[in-house]
């Protein structure tokens, strides 16, 4: 009696759960909020905020995934019109901290950044040590 194994060759098509860099979107809008609402000026601080957000408007694009990557300009002018949308918003939670809103309502930005922070740094561990099927 002869046992026989037999798989079949059939590719699987893999779906992302995701969109393509949403987690860090997430991050870059909160970052560019951080920096509208403490803007004081021109200085130091605010030179490498701005380098930091150009980073996360262009880096992520490089990062690994599995599905078809978007046109490259398009789509880095809507990581920068998300940003400047973050930096509009923080310029008004800044003019509204302490008069209309609560003095607190300065830190929500910070706070915001940083729990989206965990959470891209979470969805990037996972995407990296999830195990994939070898082709």
């Amino acid at each position: 009696m002869e046992n026989v194994i037999s798989i079949s060759n059939a590719a699987a098509e893999v779906s992302s759960p995701r969109g393509f860099a949403v987690d860090t979107t997430f991050v870059l809008f909160f970052l560019a909020l951080d920096l509208g609402s403490g803007i004081d000026g021109p200085g130091v601080d605010a030179a490498l905020s701005i380098l930091t957000i150009a980073t996360f408007v262009v880096l992520p694009y490089l990062l690994p995934f599995s599905g078809e990557k978007p046109e490259f300009m398009g789509w880095t002018v809507g990581r920068l019109f998300i940003a400047a949308i973050g930096v509009i918003g923080g310029l008004g939670i800044q003019a509204a901290a302490g008069t209309i809103f609560p003095e607190f309502v300065r830190f929500v930005p910070m706070f915001l950044l940083i729990v989206s922070g965990i959470f891209c740094a979470a969805v990037q561990i996972r995407g990296t040590i999830r195990v994939r099927l070898a082709s």
